[in-house]
């Protein structure tokens, strides 16, 4: 039985982990390259995040362009049934979530408990996604889940969210 190398290992990673900091990162340049190269523009880490939750989550409009003129599937959820519109939303990238709604989002996805876009930017107080989210019929949430989570919990999700800032 063949063993694989250890330093063969960490090669593979640092190659995987590569195009997971471009778009964290923002380096629309560089990851345009790889993408030329035919690197999988779904790529996905460990946590199920693709390139275009890194990349729209930290706010890079360039970035997420390229990826989704790449072909980036635009709903694709991580591990915890999170997508790219619920996490610019959140974060308050109010250009990143007009690209991605434009790009065919689902502007009433479930995120997890759920919670949809329009309901994580309303939490964190993101009040132009949120505006933006309702004139493309955002709903609150889907079916009744937000209802089972108390108020008390949302308003201190909410103020620690804004002392953050």
């Amino acid at each position: 039985m063949e063993t694989e190398n250890p330093a063969n290992q960490a090669d593979e990673q640092s190659t995987q982990q590569q195009p997971l900091d471009l778009a964290r990162a923002g380096q629309t340049e560089a990851l345009h390259a790889l993408l030329e190269k035919g690197f999988n523009p779904n790529f996905r880490d460990e946590k199920g995040q693709s390139l275009l939750m890194l990349a729209s989550y930290n706010g890079h409009y360039e970035t997420t362009k390229l990826l989704l003129e790449y072909g980036s599937i635009v709903d694709l959820r991580n591990l915890r049934g999170q997508t790219s519109l619920g996490g610019a939303a959140f974060k308050g990238y109010l250009d990143v979530v007009q690209l991605l709604v434009e790009h065919g989002a689902d502007v009433n996805g479930d995120n997890g408990y759920g919670l949809t876009p329009l309901a994580l930017a309303k939490m964190f107080a993101q009040e132009s996604v949120e505006a933006y989210l309702l004139s493309k019929g955002g709903r609150q949430s889907v079916g009744t889940a937000m209802a089972s989570i108390p108020g008390q919990v949302l308003k201190t999700i909410r103020n620690a969210r804004v002392r953050q800032a």
